[in-house]
């Protein structure tokens, strides 16, 4: 690799044709010049220029080092104007939340995207074991979660809550539940239902609720969006929170069940510490918190 710094002021000094203009550039001596161009002949093994009293010109070695330095500078300017350029609708974001959290905040990304053909949105519904990893290593900038992370490496801020909902069909709307009410219909089951249940049954029915694994199963779906359409058409109950039916398209015949104790989970937008968003992840977060207002 050649020197920058000689080519740098080789380069300058086949642009003025003269030493002192080339010094004065480059805001060094006429000596340093002179000394740069020398040590810049040592390292290419041959003579750049040849010598004409206070003039020179190029040998073949010398034009094809300057033809070098145009080209150095170039892709440095390319370099710099792609590191400096940031705009909200250009290059790729990567966001991870819950599942029933991605339902309602794709539709709101959509038009956005569809307005932004440079723009490329990565949204992953994943765990909140994943996401916080996910954050930690870099390959989200932003993540939902359900809690303040409180990690070293994480900041984040509050942008609302969801309820953890009961889901029935809609037939039963206003009418009190019981827990042998619920296991006669069984359970609509999902990989997050589970911890719902230990969640949100167990703080209800302490008394008669055995535990997740005992739960009398109708049915189960790992496609987030299919999980309210068995209750819809009728069959078992599920716990989702609520932004997983905010977006289900057949949420007219669905209700949500009147527990004596309801159960919240919050809402907070996490990024790493200490990194600059760009432009683009700034926008998403106003996208974010959109999508966390439906839920007040």
């Amino acid at each position: 690799m050649l020197n920058s710094t000689w080519l740098e002021t080789f380069t300058t000094l086949c642009e003025t044709g003269h030493f002192t203009q080339a010094a004065a550039r480059l805001n060094m001596t006429q000596p340093g010049v002179s000394q740069h161009l020398r040590k810049l002949e040592q390292q290419v093994g041959q003579g750049l220029i040849s010598r004409q009293g206070k003039s020179f010109t190029l040998t073949p070695a010398g034009e094809a080092v300057f033809d070098l330095g145009l080209s150095r500078r170039a892709e440095e300017k390319h370099l710099r104007d792609a590191i400096e350029a940031d705009y909200p609708d250009t290059g790729p974001v990567h966001i991870a939340c819950s599942g029933s959290f991605a339902m309602l905040l794709y539709p709101i990304l959509l038009p956005w995207m569809r307005g932004a053909p440079n723009l490329s949105v990565h949204l992953t519904a994943a765990p909140q074991a994943e996401i916080l990893a996910g954050l930690l290593e870099g390959r989200f900038d932003l993540g939902v979660l359900w809690a303040d992370p409180n990690h070293a490496r994480l900041e984040g801020k509050r942008i609302g809550r969801e309820e953890l909902c009961l889901v029935l069909p809609a037939d039963a709307a206003d009418t009190p539940v019981s827990f042998a009410d619920l296991e006669a219909r069984g359970f609509i089951a999902h990989p997050d239902g589970y911890g719902y249940a230990d969640d949100l049954l167990r703080l209800n029915f302490p008394d008669d609720y055995p535990g997740a694994d005992r739960l009398s199963v109708r049915g189960s779906v790992n496609q987030i969006g299919q999980i309210p359409a068995a209750v819809a058409n009728g069959i078992g109950y599920t716990l989702l929170p609520r932004s997983g039916l905010e977006a289900f398209s057949e949420k007219e015949n669905l209700s949500i069940a009147q527990l004596p104790k309801r159960r919240w989970h919050d809402l907070w937008l996490v990024e790493r510490c200490g990194r600059r968003l760009s432009a683009r992840a700034r926008y998403a977060q106003d996208m974010i918190e959109e999508a966390a207002a439906q839920l007040q």
